[in-house]
């Protein structure tokens, strides 16, 4: 009989990344400490418990074909095999990988520091670019630019489908000291950059009882300023409103519909927006039709065939619609914009969508009785079924116009595509001026 083996692109990438960090220069590392029989039995056990509610509650009973007594049992022995707890722990995270699901994955132990990079990269059209560099960073130090294309991370390439995995790596599963990455600038020429992280300690569980709550509460306020929609008004004929995320309360989302309405036209951002919850969605959505609208039928273990139906606004904004989309545009940012495409209610414009698109919920766990342990998994409940009768997740939605900003918009800060979503309004807008009316913004350290 064939044996089945599990091999998981995150376990690839894993391997990947450890090889590349032993050969010197970004990547050097200190040797990692031998597994104690405790720690792996922890890791052990983390499978454990997120493999009893994936039994229990993934959307497919049938978890894609995929054995899952015998996936659960090969990946443990791996844990068994472990020389390093960083290692166990890929192990647990390539387990939920084989899924090849995009909203089920593991959530590890939080790192007793804060790390950061320090630049952003993204996947417009076909290749990987930086698109950002923090001012005083090691990265602007040495000379990465926005613009810059990225044709290698620590000898692996990224593109459009495995980028969000080489992310969770070296960001969540194993951050990285430092990347060694080879770029490509505008006129072609390559170099090779070790970029170092930012790593500062920090405290994997906070004292909320003295001085720890006033951390707490900044962290929240932070997240709450950068996580703002923000938008711009030209005249009376066009508002921009630039979503974040679909985080946001009924009442502010009506504000936003409210000035929206006193204008000809609207540009809704949604570019690099990762999603959020189904009531923002709703309310949103509703704002932009009289009628009622179905969005889908949520198709899952306990909902076989669902309607999920956004009801109609008493006042909805009844002008021009243009959405933008880009690679990281991502769930309820994906659904938003094909509702809009099937109900022929706008333009959506920009780049092809994540095709991350799923419904999950968080499952939390810890373990440890003197020093507990948190960790958790996001865990797929339902499958959305679009009234065309496709399914975006790992498709994404294809804009009406494909249009990006090339190498030299990127780095000159220039948008292209606002400006060009503008022209198809009515509006004429410079790409130079439509780059400055959004800046990004780094989050405080």
């Amino acid at each position: 009989m064939r044996k089945l083996i599990f091999c998981s692109s995150i376990l690839v990438l894993v391997v990947l990344f450890g090889v590349a960090t032993t050969a010197g220069g970004a990547g050097s590392k200190q040797q990692e400490e031998k597994i104690s029989s405790m720690d792996r039995g922890r890791a052990q056990q983390m499978l454990d418990d997120i493999g009893s509610d994936l039994r229990k509650h993934y959307y497919d009973p049938t978890f894609h074909g995929v054995d899952l007594e015998a996936m659960l049992r090969e990946y443990k022995q791996r844990i068994q095999n472990a020389e390093t707890m960083n290692m166990a722990l890929s192990h647990v995270a390539a387990a939920l990988d084989t899924l090849q699901d995009s909203h089920t994955f593991f959530l590890p132990p939080a790192h007793a520091y804060h790390h950061s990079y320090e630049w952003k990269i993204q996947v417009v059209g076909e290749r990987c670019y930086v698109t950002q560099v923090k001012p005083k960073s090691d990265a602007e130090a040495k000379g990465v630019k926005p613009g810059d294309e990225v044709v290698s991370i620590n000898s692996y390439p990224p593109d459009r489908v495995n980028l969000r995995k080489i992310e969770y790596v070296f960001n969540i599963l194993r951050p990285q000291p430092g990347l060694r990455v080879v770029l490509r600038d505008p006129t072609g020429s390559e170099r090779q950059v070790d970029v170092m992280a930012n790593m500062k300690a920090g405290q994997r569980i906070k004292d909320l009882t003295g001085e720890g709550i006033w951390d707490v509460i900044r962290e929240g306020e932070n997240k709450e300023h950068f996580m703002r929609a923000r938008y711009v008004e030209v005249g009376d004929e066009l508002m921009i409103l630039k979503l974040p995320e679909f985080d946001f309360a009924p009442s502010e989302i009506e504000g936003m519909l409210g000035r929206a309405r006193k204008h000809k036209a609207l540009v809704l951002d949604l570019r690099s927006n990762p999603g959020g919850s189904e009531e923002t969605l709703k309310y949103l959505l509703g704002g932009m039709f009289e009628n009622d609208v179905k969005i889908g039928n949520r198709v899952g273990r306990e909902t076989k065939q669902e309607a999920v139906i956004t009801k109609g606004g008493h006042n909805p904004f009844q002008g021009k619609l243009v959405v933008l989309l880009d690679s990281r545009s991502a769930s309820a940012a994906e659904l938003f914009a094909r509702v809009i495409q099937l109900e022929k209610r706008g333009t959506v414009l920009g780049d092809q969508s994540s095709g991350s698109v799923m419904e999950a919920r968080h499952y939390s766990y810890t373990m440890g009785v003197d020093t507990v342990i948190p960790f958790g998994a996001s865990i797929t409940r339902a499958d959305l079924i679009m009234s065309d009768g496709k399914s975006l997740e790992h498709t994404g939605v294809t804009p009406d116009e494909i249009s990006l900003p090339t190498a030299a918009d990127l780095a000159s800060g220039h948008d292209p595509v606002l400006a060009h979503a503008a022209q198809i309004l009515g509006v004429k807008l410079s790409p130079e001026d439509a780059g400055k009316m959004f800046p990004y913004e780094w989050p405080p350290e």
